[in-house]
Order: C-alpha cells, then sequence, then structure tokens
C-alpha cells in the first residue's frame, strides 16, 4: 500500500500561493535543488496529491509540479 503524501507549506504560504494565482504574479520554486521561475495557472488535486499547473513566464511553456515534491516557494514581485 502506498504511503499518503500531504504537503509541507504552511497556512501563510498557501495564502501566498492563492494570491499569487489570483494575481498572476511570478513564483519562485525550488524542486531538487533547482530555482524554477513560473507563473502559477490552478492549483487542483491529481490522484489525491497537490499540483501546481504552471507555465513559464518567458517561453510559455506549461508544466505541472507536485506541491509535496518541492523544496520551497516565494512570490516574485
Amino acid at each position: 500500500m502506498a504511503r499518503p503524501r500531504y504537503t509541507q507549506l504552511t497556512t501563510a504560504q498557501y495564502d501566498a500561493l492563492e494570491r499569487a494565482i489570483a494575481d498572476r504574479r511570478r513564483l519562485a520554486v525550488w524542486r531538487r535543488g533547482t530555482e524554477l521561475m513560473i507563473v502559477v495557472d490552478r492549483l487542483r488535486v491529481v490522484g489525491g496529491r497537490e499540483t501546481l499547473e504552471a507555465h513559464h513566464p518567458t517561453t510559455g511553456d506549461s508544466l505541472t509540479l507536485f506541491v509535496d515534491e518541492l523544496e520551497g516557494i516565494e512570490v516574485v514581485s
């Protein structure tokens, strides 16, 4: 049986994430030691895991990131 995954985001981080999505602001996320700059299109649950459906602000390339795999997030002004 697979172990359930839970996110590590705080309430303040969720608030910042939701505000960034609503305002279409850039977000810096860290995953596997790499920093990514993204614009989050939506936050949703896929297979019991929260995901960020996002795109790169310059190229427009789409990507899906699992929240429980992120090492950190920061809203960029």
